[in-house]
C-alpha cells in the first residue's frame, strides 16, 4: 500500500505568527494532530504537532504568548505519495516522529501519521470502531 492511499488530505496550514492556543484550537476543530506551518517570508514549510504544543505548556510557557514559529520543526522529512507505507514507517522510526508531510511537486497534498499507517495495516475485522474507548490500567 502507498502513502497516497493512507494519507489524510485535510492539511491544516497556519502561519508562523499564530499563537499556540490558536494552532491548538484549529487542530482540535479539524481533528488533526499536526499543522503545516507556511512561512511566506522564508518560503519554507515546517510542521507543528500536538506534542510541540504539549511540550511548551509543560514547560510553563503561555499558549497565548508563544508563537508557532518558535516551536515549529523546520528540518522536515517529507514523503512522496508514491512511497510505500513501509518507507514512511521507516522514516518515522528513524527520525523519531509521528507525522510526515506529503509533497507532490513541492506542494503539501496530505499528511500521513502513524495512526494512518496502523489503520491500513490492521485488518478491518479487528479494528475498534471510532469513538470506542479502550482502557487499561
Amino acid at each position: 500500500m502507498l502513502v497516497r492511499d493512507a494519507m489524510t488530505t485535510v492539511v491544516l496550514t497556519i502561519g508562523p505568527a499564530h499563537t499556540l492556543r490558536q494552532a491548538a484550537a484549529l487542530m482540535s476543530a479539524r481533528r488533526v494532530g499536526a499543522a503545516v506551518v507556511l512561512d511566506p517570508d522564508s518560503g519554507g514549510l515546517g510542521i507543528l504537532t500536538e506534542r510541540d504544543i504539549l511540550n511548551s505548556v509543560g514547560l510553563g510557557q503561555s499558549p497565548d504568548i508563544e508563537r508557532a514559529h518558535a516551536h515549529t520543526t523546520t528540518d522536515v522529512v517529507f514523503a512522496a505519495p508514491s512511497w510505500t507505507l513501509e518507507e514512511a514507517a521507516r522514516a518515522m522510526t528513524h527520525g523519531g516522529f509521528r507525522h510526515l508531510i506529503v509533497l507532490d511537486h513541492d506542494e503539501p497534498i496530505g499528511i500521513v501519521s502513524v495512526r494512518d499507517i496502523i489503520r491500513c495495516w490492521t485488518p478491518a475485522r479487528q479494528r475498534v470502531p471510532a469513538g470506542t474507548a479502550r482502557g487499561g490500567a
